[in-house]
């Protein structure tokens, strides 16, 4: 790679479902958050390549009530991102409520309080488009077979153009089954181009799919279809799935996922331009490319999401998300550095996918080493904090109050199918009731983990190597706990410092 290029992936982490819009000289990319809160991230770039984060457009997930505890493959699906009449505009599916969209006047907010534009089960990737021609403002969805029974189908309907209602019942628009050899049709996103309408939807799975555009003269169609992006002889595989932007001097180029496994949907810069018959050509002639000439804009320093955290007065950085909507002291501020987390109280406390106070962020798509250092400041009998990798499965270091009064380094972990944890090497006394914690995590997302439970006596291996899992839609992450068994009173809080990613 040179000055002049750059290499894909542009973000190698879960930012899963990518769409993206530009507003003057700027970009902005907006992805799926899940369950996670807060949710529906903001990233902005000046040059499609370097990316930072610079907020959130959702602070809790609603209904409150539903997502008070972990629901780590629902929520926030697949948003589309858009400005219009001096707004940004979100629209996304949550596939067990409806379609919901925020708005705001400027990327970092106000954002609006969700609003249910359309309620129903399976209705998902939505995305609007407001024609500036006509006035007309329309809506096209895809549907979730697990909760609709229907599936490889988009749907469209004219919208009110304030984005608060539907103006129909909907009407089907693409019949993927009506496609020879098209399945899983789904994540729309809608434009207009060159007096033609233009769907640019992925079928055929995450991990095994294509990129299609569809094209009609009207709203309602009939569409025209092409495959526009598939992996070919390259190994990216199932290469679809985002959005496509303009550059202020006319550079089309197109933003889309790679289903990795543990490390999610990590994402694509392609470039894209126009055939000689007014078809889109993505990639290099329809194959993903893994370094190109970088877009004709203005030179930014080298940027990526924030990952390392110093906690300045207890606060934590944009990066970090709860597994499920925050509760009330579970992170408290003060007047030093490091995160000081409250030992929750939980009857869950053997299993760290059923626990909403875990603080996590993504995990990185290249191998790296992640350390923190924690310090357990509880006297309460089984009062435990750590380090984890979390998906279907888990694996975490970390520090715990045993019944004799005395602080063991422990390390543990549960299969996918387990309904509980257990060791993972033999338990070892930190004297200082402190450690500094360690993951390791190679090709694969092999994870090694070690600690230092004596200052300066270095890094001692712990276990065997646990292989990162990720749950069905999101990649595994990292994650940072305080807990205690279930019981009454304050069980005491953990303190972490001094947050590192580093390349291995």
């Amino acid at each position: 790679m040179t000055s002049e290029t750059y290499r894909n992936p542009i973000l190698d982490a879960d930012w899963s479902d990518p769409d993206v819009v530009r507003v003057g000289d700027d970009f902005y990319l907006t992805a799926s958050s899940f369950g996670r809160a807060p949710g529906l991230p903001l990233l902005h770039s000046r040059d499609l390549v370097n990316w930072t984060l610079v907020g959130h457009a959702l602070e809790r997930l609603e209904p409150a009530a539903e997502f008070d505890r972990p629901r780590h493959d629902c929520g926030v699906w697949a948003p589309s991102l858009r400005y219009h009449d001096e707004r940004f505009w979100i629209f996304w599916g949550d596939p067990d409520q409806g379609i919901f969209q925020v708005n705001a006047p400027q990327i970092r907010g106000p954002w609006t309080r969700p609003h249910l534009l359309k309620a129903g089960k399976g209705l998902i990737d939505p995305c609007p488009l407001w024609d500036e021609e006509t006035g007309e403002a329309y809506l096209v969805h895809a549907w979730a077979k697990s909760r609709s029974g229907v599936k490889n189908r988009l749907t469209g309907h004219r919208m009110r153009p304030d984005g608060t209602d539907l103006l129909d019942e909907g009407k089907v628009v693409v019949d993927g089954d009506r496609i020879p050899g098209w399945f899983t049709l789904e994540g729309p996103k809608l434009y207009r181009h060159d007096g033609w309408f233009w769907i640019l939807a992925p079928a055929g799975g995450v991990e095994t799919g294509w990129q299609g555009a569809f094209r009609s003269r009207g709203f309602f169609g009939p569409y025209e279809e092409r495959i526009v992006l598939e992996q070919k002889d390259t190994d990216v595989n199932g290469p679809h799935q985002g959005g496509w932007v303009r550059t202020p001097s006319g550079e089309d180029w197109f933003l889309h996922f790679q289903q990795r496994g543990a490390y999610g949907r990590v994402v694509h810069l392609q470039p894209m331009s126009w055939g000689p018959d007014d078809w889109p050509v993505i990639g290099n002639d329809g194959a993903p490319v893994a370094e190109h000439r970088r877009p004709a804009l203005p030179p930014q320093s080298p940027a990526t999401p924030a990952t390392d955290d110093d906690f300045p007065g207890g606060r934590y950085g944009r990066q970090w998300q709860w597994t499920a909507n925050p509760g009330d002291g579970w992170a408290t501020q003060h007047s030093g550095d490091g995160l000081r987390l409250t030992c929750v109280r939980s009857e869950d406390a053997h299993d760290l996918r059923k626990l909403p106070h875990v603080l996590t962020q993504r995990l990185p798509g290249t191998p790296c080493a992640v350390e923190v250092e924690l310090r357990l400041d509880s006297d309460e009998p089984g009062a435990r904090a750590g380090l984890a990798v979390l998906g279907d499965a888990f694996g975490w270091i970390g520090l715990q109050r045993g019944t004799d009064g005395t602080v063991h380094l422990v390390h543990r972990f549960a299969e996918a199918v387990a309904e509980r944890e257990r060791d993972a090497a033999y338990p070892r006394i930190a004297p200082e009731g402190r450690a500094r914690l360690r993951v390791e995590i190679g090709a694969g997302a092999r994870c090694r983990f070690s600690a230092d439970v004596k200052d300066g006596d270095g890094f001692r291996p712990s276990g065997p190597v646990f292989t990162a899992t990720p749950w069905r839609w999101v990649g595994a992450l990292l994650g940072l706990f305080a807990l205690a068994p279930g019981g009454q009173g304050h069980a005491g809080t953990a303190a972490f410092t001094r947050f590192r990613i580093s390349a291995s």
